[in-house]
């Protein structure tokens, strides 16, 4: 059965691939989104079971790979408790994924290319979490960085998304490339890259040391970290975060899938899995903790002043991914697994939603030119509501009640407190991320859905209205055209209305434009995903986080500490009311600026402009990277273009050579006369030069 799973991806994206246009855009529709819903059962079949306590781990080997002394990586095929859950994350999103691109990308004249490309994406990540060893597992790595490449950029005459395409593939390499030192010093030490090998032999490594850049350092230190690295780069970690936002240039879809629900959880997924190596070194679980925490800080503070309703979602992603790298370090790896979980139901339920507005909106993706949404998007609205409520993490503390966000979200809070040490500190900054989280969710629902119609100042609307009058000349969805006219968001503190102040000055009324639901192929894939939001964190959370349930559930699948996770459900009924009590500040402060005063965010930005100018600008850090990196490295490339290529090895070489060349047909050129005695000449001189070299001799 794993063996399908696995491969009924790559078979549907080669036929899909390889067809194209000659297949046709149903077949090939039908064939990879067959493929996929056939993955989801079955990886349903294998999850329940290790729900119920009734699956063991097991090990499927297919060949050799690489043989080679006592290198040995076998490919083998790896289901145990970890990869059961990714497998019903992965393929549960991508077929709804699937499902819902027949209807967003009706209009898209390469289909297949496009459907070939999101299961290309499944398989490599179905690889990645069903590896054996960390060889397989980085082909696994490399090919979803290979398909969200391909994705992002699918729109490949859009110069952004060529431009986010690029810097998604080049900020991942540098994460890549302490991946792989990783997994190279990892097989130095332990003389092996089998995982149950390296986790088995992890603790008798704790105390030695490695020489590493001329000096010597704790051996497990310095494999964690570098592995870590990897997962920063993979999964938008603060340094190695600003590819993600940019990702936003491919369709939503895309955004769903990739980077909200699977690959960028791979890092998590990573770290939890070698968890017992980590376990070995309290410097680098130190450093996991304060990298996420600090991710979680970050992003949030920055999707609170986001335009795009797309980018206020991403960020929240980078957030979210804080609090499961924070889990991990403070060594609560269960319950960063079921924030993973249930995060993948919620924010992929946003993502496919947002693209529901844009659609409904004729591609803008500006909130402020949305409002009064909810009449005329029923569906959507509930449906993005119930999301909301999940990310918040909406609930009664003690009661026990409450959406998915509630208990997960919770679960690592707690554990961080009950850790200690940087642990606390993580806590009261994951509480305060959770206050702006509650902030800018609820903001996007009253900016989008509550308040005035403001549609009538959309470019899009206005093109859209102009093309429905019977004038075609110009293109407002066009070959990839998602956002193309949206203003600038790096300009948005330079117009009168910013920062969500567009109830006041942003004409009102709908222009004659009049939005609408999307199709039922869009809205089941919302509906399905609301279940998800709804009940994923009830139903599982003593499974994943439960003090006894969870060692039963985990099996040795990573280090799940059970001491800790009674500490987390014995701390003081404060620490539990803390994240219910962000949240409700964060929505009433939503509420206030959004619905009752809406004049607040103007005098928000007029007041505290040097501040709000550092959130917009996502703390400088493109500009910082761009100052330090992207300058030097166009100065270096334009020296050795200019004085290396074109001045010495041009000049000297293909130049330089034909130019002699050029010079000697000049001179030869002159004793082809065509005259008979000219030619007699010659050779009379040449005659009696060889007469006279012979009797020299």
């Amino acid at each position: 059965m794993i063996q399908l799973i696995v491969l009924l991806p790559l078979l549907a994206a080669a036929i899909a691939g390889l067809g194209n246009k000659a297949l046709g855009k149903l077949p090939a529709k039908i064939v990879t989104t067959g493929a996929l819903f056939i993955a989801c059962a079955m990886s349903w079949m294998i999850f329940i079971p290790f729900v119920t306590g009734q699956a063991e781990a097991s090990v499927t080997p297919l060949f050799t790979w690489i043989e080679s002394g006592s290198f040995d990586a076998q490919w083998a095929l790896r289901v145990d408790t970890m990869t059961a859950v990714m497998l019903v994350v992965i393929t549960s999103v991508s077929s709804l994924v699937h499902l819902y691109s027949w209807g967003y990308m009706d209009e898209e004249p390469d289909q297949p290319r496009f459907f070939a490309y999101l299961s290309l994406f499944t398989f490599a990540m179905l690889m990645l979490v069903t590896a054996n060893n960390l060889l397989q597992m980085f082909f696994g790595w490399e090919g979803v960085g290979l398909a969200s490449y391909l994705l992002i950029g699918f729109w490949f005459r859009k110069p952004s998304a060529n431009a986010a395409a690029i810097k998604a593939f080049v900020v991942n390499r540098v994460g890549d490339l302490g991946f792989m030192m990783g997994i190279f010093g990892t097989y130095l030490v332990f003389n092996t890259i089998s995982i149950p090998e390296i986790l088995e032999a992890a603790p008798s490594m704790a105390g030695s040391t490695i020489g590493f850049l001329g000096h010597r350092f704790d051996t497990m230190t310095v494999l964690c970290l570098l592995l870590f690295v990897g997962a920063m780069g993979k999964s938008a970690q603060l340094g190695l975060h600003t590819w993600l936002p940019d990702a936003m240039e491919g369709p939503t879809p895309v955004s769903a899938l990739i980077h909200a629900a699977t690959m960028v959880t791979a890092g998590v997924f990573m770290v939890c899995r070698l968890s017992p190596m980590f376990e070995t070194s309290p410097t680098a679980l130190g450093f996991v903790t304060f990298i996420g925490a600090a991710t979680c800080l970050f992003a949030a503070t920055v999707g609170t002043v986001q335009t795009d309703i797309k980018r206020v979602i991403a960020y929240s992603t980078c957030s979210q991914l804080g609090y499961m790298f924070f889990a991990a370090g403070v060594g609560a790896y269960g319950a960063a697994m079921f924030h993973l979980f249930t995060h993948a139901f919620f924010k992929a339920l946003l993502f496919l939603g947002a693209g529901s507005v844009i659609h409904a909106m004729h591609h803008e993706q500006d909130m402020r030119y949305y409002g009064g949404l909810r009449k005329s998007i029923p569906i959507t609205f509930w449906t993005m509501t119930l999301g909301t409520l999940a990310i918040t993490g909406v609930g009664i503390p003690l009661v026990g009640v409450g959406f998915a966000g509630f208990y997960s979200k919770d679960g690592i809070l707690e554990a961080a407190f009950a850790a200690g040490g940087a642990g606390v500190g993580a806590y009261y900054v994951g509480v305060f991320a959770a206050l702006l989280t509650s902030f800018y969710s609820w903001r996007l629902v009253f900016l989008t859905f509550f308040g005035k119609p403001r549609w009538a100042a959309s470019e899009h609307i206005q093109h859209a209205l102009h093309d429905a009058h019977g004038h075609d000349d110009h293109d407002t969805h066009g070959h990839g055209s998602e956002h193309d006219n949206a203003p600038a968001q790096e300009d948005a503190g330079d117009e009168p209305h910013a920062h969500g102040a567009a109830a006041h000055t942003l004409p009102t009324g709908t222009g004659g434009y009049h939005p609408h639901e999307s199709g039922l192929v869009m809205l089941i894939p919302l509906i399905v995903l609301s279940l998800g939001a709804v009940f994923a964190g009830f139903v599982f959370h003593d499974q994943f986080i439960g003090a006894e349930g969870g060692v039963e559930f985990w099996k040795g699948a990573l280090a799940f500490n059970s001491h800790l996770m009674h500490a987390a459900h014995a701390v003081p009924t404060w620490v539990k009311f803390g994240p219910f009590t962000v949240m409700a500040i964060g929505l009433l402060i939503a509420w206030l600026a959004y619905i009752k005063n809406t004049d607040w965010p103007q005098r928000f930005v007029s007041t505290f402009g040097a501040l709000y100018q550092f959130l917009l600008n996502k703390w400088y850090f493109d500009e910082l990277y761009h100052f330090l990196f992207v300058r030097p490295a166009f100065a270096i490339g334009r020296f050795f273009w200019k004085f290396g290529d074109v001045g010495f090895i041009d000049r000297f070489g293909p130049n330089g050579l034909a130019a002699l060349v050029v010079q000697g047909n000049k001179i030869t050129r002159r004793i082809q006369s065509g005259y008979l005695y000219t030619y007699a000449l010659v050779m009379l001189i040449g005659l009696a030069a060889a007469a006279t070299w012979a009797m020299t001799r």
